[in-house]
């Protein structure tokens, strides 16, 4: 007779109610999504301009975000996994904030300081002309800001779990650190690297609060498809609907593409 397994008994009735009204809490807002969505117009309303523009535009923001990310990002998690030095743990804290700020103050910190009165926004503005705010550039840095948290944790817990002595080894050998990092390190944590990436395109693809508060909501400019969606509410439910069942396909698949790095068999 085989053993039974620990999670095989009969699931308690104080337990069972509760996860099934969660459940239903969880799943019962993306049913109505689909219920109500214009399937007959769907082709018609996912050509229209302005959802096209909007879908272009999420597309090459969230991508060049995800660039700055892995570029910054990258380092940054080395630095974290690595190196020993004081007040690391508050720089891990510091990393960290932009996944519980709220979008909206994330926003208002980035007018401060890349603002044209803002603490580095003035000297850029005077000395190159450049001014971030309300335009796509400004787009792609509130993205980046939401989001870099996301590829960080993920390329710091891949480092954590590669073996350090491959690099001692390579340093042996005769290699610069630089050349152990990208010779070693990086095919070794390519996966975590791969995973964080895609998790940080994905949160920069749906990032709303920061967004409308640094870049505003400029159709073709600086109104990606949350922004979209949030004005095509007030306009065409339907619009709304489209763009939001876009996003719900992103993030489906990006969930399907992850499965394997969080569910155990």
């Amino acid at each position: 007779m085989s053993a039974r397994r620990p999670g095989a008994s009969r699931i308690p009735l104080a337990l069972a109610v509760p996860a099934a009204l969660g459940l239903a809490f969880l799943v019962l807002p993306l049913a109505g999504l689909l219920i109500r969505a214009p399937w007959s117009t769907l082709p018609e309303r996912l050509t229209e301009p302005g959802i096209l523009a909007a879908l272009r535009l999420s597309l090459v923001t969230a991508s060049l975000a995800t660039v700055v990310c892995l570029i910054l990002g990258v380092p940054l998690a080395w630095v974290l996994a690595r190196q020993e030095f004081p007040g690391r743990r508050l720089v891990r804290a510091l990393v960290t904030v932009p996944l519980v700020l709220p979008p909206v103050v994330g926003g208002v910190a980035l007018l401060l300081v890349f603002g044209r009165r803002g603490l580095l926004g003035e000297w850029l503005d005077q000395t190159f002309g450049v001014s971030l705010p309300f335009t796509t550039a400004g787009v792609v840095v509130a993205e980046a800001f939401v989001a870099m948290p996301f590829l960080v944790i993920a390329v710091e817990g891949a480092l954590r779990g590669a073996d350090a002595r491959f690099e001692e080894a390579a340093a042996t050998l005769g290699a610069t650190r630089w050349t152990a990092f990208r010779r070693v390190t990086l095919p070794l944590i390519a996966p975590g690297v791969a995973a964080g990436a895609v998790l940080c395109w994905a949160r920069a693809l749906g990032e709303f609060g920061a967004t409308i508060t640094f870049a505003g909501n400029f159709p073709g400019r600086t109104q990606t498809m949350p922004l979209a969606v949030y004005l095509a509410l007030e306009q065409d439910v339907d619009a709304a609907i489209v763009l939001s069942l876009v996003l719900l396909a992103v993030s489906v698949a990006i969930l399907a593409a992850l499965r394997d790095k969080w569910v155990a068999p």
